[in-house]
């Protein structure tokens, strides 16, 4: 079964050619996944991260002070949708964020810095794709994604994190396109305001629903998962989800990619796909 793997945030390759990426990181998902359905299945992750990244730089390590407006806005619209406690301030400044986030930490037992590194990490490259409905950054990705679907034909697309955001739009911008199962993982797609409420095609205008070339759409997320709000949200927010479940993925290694792929849910869902062929 061919499918291809569209990745999430902080997968930016300095050093490698966008194809050299590509196999680089189709490595790391067919790593992730039992060696009994890694035989039954060829996996390419399509990559696009380069394209997120501002010219001239190299993709350093973010920092909560190198957000921009666009960005802060971002991230307190994320805020106000978890749903701080009586006395934690959401209104945007350095110093409430980081009162926002020493309370996040203390509450899920989590560090403090990779919790600061992650919120900067992920809303910096969101806040890069989602920049303007006929921005560069968002038409190259999607149509990275559009390609590789071209040329792969894949029966299954699992997107994860950011990824899902990507591949939504790419699959209804080819709605010619036919996918036996797209599978999102840890998805930010009802993310209200910040997320949802811009995406393509607008859920304002028209409603929000399954992709018209793909046949069944499961989405998977860790109870804990910071970003893959609110919960069951994408059942909510779109029609046509078949399955829409919070399975226990672990710890603050909630939204890696690679728990995602070897979660129980995860790995009964593709391998249901494959006997169903």
């Amino acid at each position: 079964m061919r499918v291809i793997g569209v990745h999430g945030v902080g997968n930016f390759q300095p050093d490698m050619t966008s194809a050299d990426a590509a196999r680089h990181l189709s490595g790391v998902w067919t790593g992730a996944l039992p060696a009994g359905l890694v035989g039954r299945l060829s996996l390419d992750v399509a990559y696009y991260a380069d394209v997120l990244q501002p010219q001239g730089r190299q993709g350093g390590r973010a920092t909560l002070d190198d957000l921009d407006e666009f960005e802060c806005e971002l991230v307190e619209q994320w805020m106000t949708a978890l749903g701080p406690p009586h006395g934690v301030s959401t209104g945007w400044g350095t110093a409430s964020l980081r009162q926002y986030l020493a309370w996040l930490t203390q509450v899920r037992g989590v560090g403090k810095p990779l919790t600061e590194w992650f919120v900067a990490r992920f809303f910096k490259e969101v806040a890069a794709y989602l920049r303007g409905p006929d921005g560069a950054a968002r038409t190259s990705a999607r149509r990275r994604i559009t390609e590789a679907v071209d040329r792969l034909r894949p029966e299954v697309v699992i997107a994860h994190s950011l990824g899902s955001v990507v591949a939504y739009e790419a699959l209804w911008a080819r709605p010619d396109i036919e996918v036996k199962l797209f599978l999102t993982l840890g998805s930010p797609l009802a993310m209200p305001h910040a997320v949802y409420h811009r995406l393509l095609p607008s859920p304002t205008e028209r409603p929000a629903g399954r992709p018209p070339g793909v046949h069944a759409w499961v989405n998977l997320a860790d109870p804990g998962d910071l970003v893959a709000i609110p919960e069951k949200g994408v059942s909510k927010a779109f029609s046509g989800v078949d399955v829409d479940r919070h399975t226990l993925v672990g710890a603050f290694d909630f939204h890696k990619v690679k728990n995602y792929l070897s979660a129980r849910q995860v790995v009964a869902t593709l391998t249901e796909c494959v006997d169903d062929r």
